[in-house]
């Protein structure tokens, strides 16, 4: 067994993924969007399971505020770009990973150029207007979407923009959704922690080809009852 395959045993030795399956993370490209609660156990699973390429767009910093849910991030980085302390703690966990950063806010200028270059895009957002750019770009580039957002302590997963349904399925009134208040900031760091997990486990399955990916269907799980549901869309 070489130092690849011993670093991989537990997930290759699963029938669903195996040493072809692990060929397809190797060479794999998955951009995420977003590197705060929901980005935090998304890029860390996704470079832990030897994602060949993974992209991190966000162009903000860390704060004080952050650390209950962001995990990737320390005390010591409070005010450093948050797809450089990623990148660094990413490349410490598996330096096999090629990680490329954009310290920018995605918009309809640049979304193009920076989504053209992967294979699937992971929602690690917190905003109505960035899912809607990710989903109409992600569907002019026939590019699969996986959607994830949280509220309090409730989640919510699928994936779009590979079957019939897109963001704009779920919010079908893009100036009324842009529209509506805040939905407010409270959330315990355990939230985005399960939900995020859940994102990344479905970009494991697009990649690798296996289960029922939740393609056109919406994952919803509230922490306070255990209550989940998956809804056609």
């Amino acid at each position: 067994m070489n130092a690849q395959e011993t670093r991989y045993d537990r997930q290759i030795l699963l029938p669903e993924i195996g040493l072809e399956g692990q060929r397809k993370l190797a060479k794999a490209r998955v951009l995420l969007v977003g590197c705060g609660g929901l980005g935090a156990p998304i890029a860390t699973y996704l470079a832990a399971a030897g994602v060949g390429t993974l992209g991190l767009v966000d162009d903000d910093v860390v704060s004080l505020t952050n650390l209950h849910r962001q995990v990737l991030f320390s005390e010591l980085q409070v005010g450093q770009p948050k797809v450089v302390c990623a990148r660094e703690r990413l490349t410490q966990l598996n330096g096999e990973v090629n990680i490329k950063v954009y310290p920018v806010r995605l918009s309809a200028e640049n979304a193009l150029a920076i989504l053209s270059g992967y294979d699937i895009v992971v929602d690690g957002t917190d905003n109505f207007a960035a899912r809607f750019l990710i989903s109409d770009t992600c569907l002019s580039l026939s590019l699969p979407f996986v959607y994830g957002s949280i509220r309090g302590l409730q989640g919510q997963v699928a994936v779009l923009c590979v079957g019939r349904a897109t963001y704009r399925t779920l919010f079908p009134d893009e100036t009324a959704t842009l529209s509506m208040p805040h939905p407010g900031k409270e959330v315990v760091g355990v939230t985005p922690s399960v939900v995020g997990s859940v994102e990344a486990s479905q970009a494991i399955q697009l990649i690798c080809g296996y289960g029922e990916p939740l393609i056109d269907r919406l994952w919803t799980v509230d922490l306070a009852t255990m209550q989940s549901h998956i809804i056609d869309l």
